[in-house]
């Protein structure tokens, strides 16, 4: 991908909708599945994936002329890790709660493939601001991905939201099983291919 001529409020609507990472990339499953059990969830990892992108994406972007293209996916992932390092310090020192309820997903963050990705397809290629924007939108995207996953498993597997009783009961335990997560994410992904179906078409009508 060469330098975007992209508006940014198009590369933070693109992060979210058209390129959002979780239902239209398929990438970082591992915590869409495992993690996505509750809305809270998916908030508090969400807020630490967006923070561990927009940083790592505008530390690349800055670094960009200066990164040997044979070293380039160590110096993304020492990027990433130090600001996983970072977010993961600040969360056990104040959020002690958060932090426990995440586990050991947050220090997983190094590996997510939608973090690396877009610092090799984005980042290393553009400026500042594009990166900060870039960032933020799929970071937001990823929240966006997470949250929703979270909501369904949460008030279709236990009947709460946050954490309120919200039907009085639990009506499908199901969702709340690791299974279900994948069940739940090809559900979202057919709808959003088609949103983009019938988008397109009346575009083009």
């Amino acid at each position: 991908m060469a330098a975007t001529t992209k508006s940014n409020k198009q590369l933070v609507l693109d992060g979210v909708l058209k390129e959002n990472p979780i239902f239209r990339l398929a990438l970082s499953m591992c915590p869409a599945v495992g993690i996505s059990t509750s809305v809270m969830n998916g908030i508090l990892l969400g807020i630490a994936v967006l923070f561990v992108q927009v940083f790592s994406s505008c530390t690349i972007s800055i670094i960009r002329h200066y990164i040997h293209p044979r070293i380039r996916i160590p110096t993304y992932t020492l990027t990433i890790a130090t600001w996983v390092t970072v977010i993961d310090l600040v969360l056990s020192a104040y959020f002690p709660v958060a932090y426990k309820a995440m586990g050991i997903f947050v220090k997983l963050i190094v590996a997510f493939a939608i973090i690396t990705m877009r610092l090799e397809m984005f980042a290393c290629k553009n400026t500042l601001e594009k990166s900060f924007w870039d960032g933020l939108g799929m970071g937001l995207g990823f929240m966006f991905g997470m949250v929703t996953l979270g909501f369904v498993r949460e008030l279709l597997g236990s009947g709460t939201l946050l954490g309120h009783d919200i039907l009085g009961f639990r009506p499908l335990l199901f969702f709340i099983l690791p299974s279900a997560g994948f069940f739940v994410v090809g559900l979202m992904m057919g709808l959003f291919n088609w949103v983009d179906v019938v988008y397109s078409r009346r575009k083009e009508g």
